[in-house]
């Protein structure tokens, strides 16, 4: 049985957790839930295979995750169009958030070549998931402004960090000044970001975005991850949180911003409160999160027909649109080595060199593994072309920093943000960790533009044929 929890109330007026089940027998082949493996023909759903044995050494058996989403000739569109689920997720970092807002301003131009000046990303994505510095950006590009429409548009998001990320991030402390008051304190109070968020996010809630919105959390008190989403928005009050709260409630990064408390009501009117800090911690690449509880709408809305509906023979993934971004990684000559931290103490695994490195291992390790287990379920129902992953991995020095807000540094992120677009489309080897050139494969900035056709052939499509698209309100499940 898998275990779906959603906060909740118990009489003892004490926040709990309860839980419902799902049968997930029938739903062994579902996009997101069970394994990568899958069951020979006559083998009872419960019991895995065991591995088969290989008569070749481990170095012919390197497993490289190939980018799906390919031009190639091994790649082919699938999925019917005016029936997918397009979905758009971008991970935490912190002012490295200027890297996928360079992206995402790229994208929006081309939606816009092809639909008009109007075009918004929240008029193609029917999800847009954000952790962190990306939660913030999920918000922005789906709150509505006075007259209905997103209030930031992609191109805003980039003059946004420039303006307020020395505000947010002040440069006020040395290396070894910032490491004596680590130990005291997070390294900035928090003040201007609180206020910021609440200015540009106003009185608008969770169930107040254009679409839909999934924000990953995590409870201190509860030591549980907590997702926001438009879904348990819908069905559970207490989680129809204002987006300022749940903003700075994901951006509280550990030992940079102070942890988040804020309450709400359920349905019986009683308190439900939140003790939260970065979504990162849980989820730092929200991608399997966003299509988990995508996953979770579509089954308790189509109920019977979900099964059918989420295993198309052959392209299960056919039914989602995925792009998601990175906020960059360390260079490979950035990297620590064993023997350098076998040497420290409590104090070097949270500074070193300006950096918090225990921050960065749990957030590359959550992005690549996200990454990696997403890719390889498209590719196991041949629905490489639906996902798109863009991510840097040549980040070294300040730039890596997630709070170095100098002019010069957040130059130097749009400048990567640009040159990510030029880049080949590569993919992270899982044996190595590096991130590796597919051969034979497009720019990203040409992948995007494609993403784009296919954006606008979506919206169009179902716009013909009478259905629900985003930017209009929050969409039903499917």
């Amino acid at each position: 049985m898998f275990s779906l929890r959603s906060c909740g109330r118990q009489p003892s007026h004490q926040l709990s957790c309860a839980s419902s089940t799902l049968n997930v027998n029938d739903l062994h082949r579902s996009v997101i839930l069970g394994s990568s493996w899958q069951l020979s023909k006559g083998e009872e759903p419960g019991r895995r295979r065991r591995p088969r044995s290989h008569s070749h050494p481990p170095q012919q058996r390197r497993r490289v995750f190939h980018h799906p989403c390919g031009s190639g000739a091994a790649a082919r569109p699938c999925g019917v169009v005016g029936d997918r689920v397009t979905v758009l997720t971008i991970d935490g970092g912190g002012i490295r958030g200027l890297i996928p807002g360079t992206v995402l301003a790229f994208l929006e131009a081309r939606l816009q070549e092809q639909d008009g000046p109007a075009a918004r990303l929240a008029d193609y994505f029917d999800y847009i998931a954000g952790t962190s510095t990306g939660g913030l950006i999920a918000a922005m590009l789906a709150t509505p402004g006075k007259d209905g429409r997103p209030r930031f548009s992609a191109d805003g998001i980039n003059p946004f960090y420039l303006e307020h990320g020395p505000h947010i991030f002040p440069q006020r402390w040395s290396s070894l000044a910032a490491g004596i008051a680590a130990a005291w304190g997070p390294k900035y109070d928090g003040e201007y970001l609180r206020a910021l968020i609440r200015e540009k996010l106003g009185e608008k809630r969770v169930l107040d975005t254009l679409t839909n919105v999934v924000i990953p959390t995590f409870d201190i008190k509860l030591l549980q991850p907590i997702i926001f989403s438009t879904y348990d928005a819908k069905v559970t009050p207490s989680k129809n949180a204002l987006l300022s709260d749940v903003c700075i409630g994901t951006s509280a990064a550990p030992t940079y911003l102070p942890a988040h408390y804020f309450w709400t009501k359920d349905a019986n009117r009683e308190k439900c409160e939140y003790n939260l800090i970065d979504g990162g911690v849980a989820a730092n690449n929200p991608t399997m999160v966003a299509m988990t509880m995508i996953t979770e709408e579509i089954i308790m809305a189509r109920k019977e027909d979900a099964h059918q509906y989420l295993t198309t023979p052959d392209e299960n993934c056919g039914r989602f649109l995925v792009l998601s971004i990175g906020t960059g990684l360390r260079s490979e000559e950035e990297q620590y080595t064993a023997e350098t931290c076998s040497r420290w103490g409590k104090i070097g695994w949270v500074r070193k060199r300006g950096m918090v490195p225990i921050t960065d291992f749990f957030m590359a390790a959550s992005s690549d593994l996200v990454d990696i287990h997403v890719a390889t379920k498209f590719k196991l129902y041949r629905s490489e072309s639906n996902y798109l992953r863009l991510q840097d991995n040549t980040l070294g020095g300040t730039a890596a920093a997630v709070d170095a807000a100098t002019p010069e540094n957040m130059g130097d992120l749009v400048g990567t943000g640009e040159n990510l677009l030029r880049q080949q489309v590569s993919r992270v080897n899982v044996d190595t960790g590096k991130y590796e050139v597919v051969p034979g494969e497009r720019t990203n900035a040409q992948a995007l533009a494609d993403l784009a056709r296919q954006l606008s052939e979506e919206r169009t499509t179902r716009l013909r044929q009478g259905k629900a698209v985003p930017g209009r309100g929050v969409c039903a499940a499917r």
